[in-house]
């Protein structure tokens, strides 16, 4: 779901007005038939898509909006038109926005019965596993799962460190972020890039992650950081997806960094909710992700070290340690 609450969308740049506006390419025959309630919470819906979608320039927009006005020639109400823009929505083709009429919308940022916090858990030759599943809900859950998710990594004395992403299906990405702060570094780390080019940085200060000068998270003053610039093993797997494709990035490009597995599931994009008039929500893809190298990432991001999983006694947690094992300061040189 949600990759990050804070991302700076802007408007595509050669968005065409009188698409943007366009009773008149829609059926003016159906359009006049709506309800006056209906025909403009569908305008604001499909105005939003067309103007801050990641793919906006990929879609036929008069066939799309021409389509949604004649599936609702007879609304009467908003929720006469969900369908509709569920419609629009799964036109846009990204694979990762997503429509929750007002019933669905608080799961969204609904909180989990209990917090599946991060582990830490100690391997042979100093060498230390912290595996991050996926998080999503309030700022409560967000808070409680970096607490925990630090405290276990300022606990390891670690050579080295297996980052584990096979579980990270998507959520929120501050959250692990901040947990593998003290393992990352200090820097940037990646950036959101709007269709128009702007590109919002994603970076580490004092063990704090940061969207360009606003913190995602609350300084830690309990934890310790890792041992500096440690080598880092990061698993990936094809559920790996949305935030976890997003940490996945934060490590591309840091040095002594190596990734295992299989590629990701292939949504390394930017979501932005948006609260419509009848309490629905449209949780839009806005961005682009990009590693600290400047390259954009587009679908499933490879590992560098392609693993089959389905034999047996985890071969890619072996790979990792043993490359792990051979890197400074774990190995000899």
């Amino acid at each position: 779901m949600r990759a990050g609450r804070a991302i700076a969308a802007t408007a595509a740049a050669a968005l065409l007005l009188g698409a943007c506006s366009s009773t008149g390419s829609h059926s003016r025959a159906g359009a006049e038939r709506m309800s006056p309630e209906a025909r403009a919470y569908l305008s604001e819906a499909l105005d939003l898509l067309q103007q801050q979608s990641l793919n906006t320039a990929k879609v036929d927009w008069p066939k799309v909006r021409a389509q949604a006005f004649a599936q609702t020639a007879n609304a009467r109400t908003p929720a006469d038109t969900h369908a509709a823009i569920k419609g629009a929505v799964a036109a846009l083709g990204d694979r990762h926005s997503r429509f929750y009429p007002p019933a669905q919308e608080t799961e969204v940022d609904a909180d989990p019965a209990t917090v599946n916090a991060p582990t830490v858990a100690r391997l042979d030759g100093g060498i230390a596993s912290l595996t991050l599943p996926a998080v999503n809900g309030s700022d409560r859950t967000y808070a409680e799962y970096v607490t925990r998710g630090r405290a276990a990594v300022a606990g390891a004395e670690a050579c080295g460190w297996v980052v584990d992403l096979r579980g990270e299906i998507g959520g929120g990405m501050w959250a692990p972020l901040a947990v593998a702060a003290p393992i990352l570094g200090e820097g940037p780390l990646g950036a959101f890039v709007t269709p128009g080019g702007k590109r919002s940085t994603w970076s580490i200060r004092d063990g704090v992650p940061y969207l360009d000068d606003t913190p995602q998270a609350s300084p830690d003053a309990n934890s310790s950081d890792a041992a500096p610039n440690p080598p880092v093993a990061v698993l990936t797997s094809q559920a790996t997806g949305s935030a976890g494709e997003a940490v996945t990035i934060a490590f591309i490009g840091r040095p002594a960094t190596r990734s295992f597995g299989q590629h990701t599931y292939g949504v390394p994009t930017g979501n932005d909710p948006h609260r419509l008039s009848d309490g629905a929500v449209l949780l839009l893809t806005e961005a682009a992700e990009a590693d600290r190298t400047g390259r954009v990432h587009e679908g499933p991001i490879e590992p560098d070290e392609t693993v089959d999983p389905r034999k047996d006694n985890d071969p890619t947690l072996a790979a990792a340690v043993n490359w792990l094992s051979r890197q400074a300061p774990c190995g000899k040189g």
